[in-house]
């Protein structure tokens, strides 16, 4: 079975979904752009607090799967992980990789491996304060990933990983 993949087009042309293609095809208008008053600066603010928290929480978890994995270096990490989660992340894929050559075992050679981000539920604990929970499926088995994230000089940052 095939995905149908939607493509929309920039401002003002319509907007296409399909099956690929192959047979009949549903178009609409493309949304209209917010309109600001005159003179008024763009707003920088994400429309929805929550929505930037789950991006920002995916995309580290994903991160940190494939530093854990062996196919990203753990320093892409350093803007977004407070300093004791990074320390914690690099012990932890330090452990794997030495362990991966001191056994061979081909169970942990594809341990991490092909991670993927199935699902990321967020809470608001406090005003600036997050916390996250995502599930993980990679080649062995799904995992648990728990998370919480501060807001500092309007920078979100990761001050607890847990991975199961």
């Amino acid at each position: 079975m095939t995905a149908a993949t939607p493509v929309r087009t920039v401002r003002g042309l319509a907007a296409t979904t399909g099956n690929g293609g192959k047979g009949t095809a549903e178009t609409r208008p493309a949304p209209a752009p917010i309109a600001q008053p005159p003179g008024a600066k763009p707003s920088l603010q994400p429309v929805n607090e929550a929505a930037e928290v789950r991006a920002i929480t995916r995309g580290t978890i994903q991160a940190s799967m494939e530093v854990l994995a062996g196919i990203r270096p753990v320093h892409q990490l350093a803007r977004r992980l407070d300093p004791r989660c990074l320390a914690a992340l690099q012990h932890r894929a330090a452990l794997i990789r030495r362990e991966l050559t001191r056994t061979g075992n081909p169970a942990l050679a594809r341990l991490h491996r092909n991670s993927t981000v199935r699902s990321v539920r967020v809470c608001e604990v406090a005003d600036g304060i997050y916390e996250a929970s995502a599930v993980v499926v990679d080649d062995v088995r799904a995992r648990a990933v728990a998370v919480r994230l501060e807001r500092s000089k309007q920078v979100w940052r990761i001050v607890e990983l847990v991975i199961g």
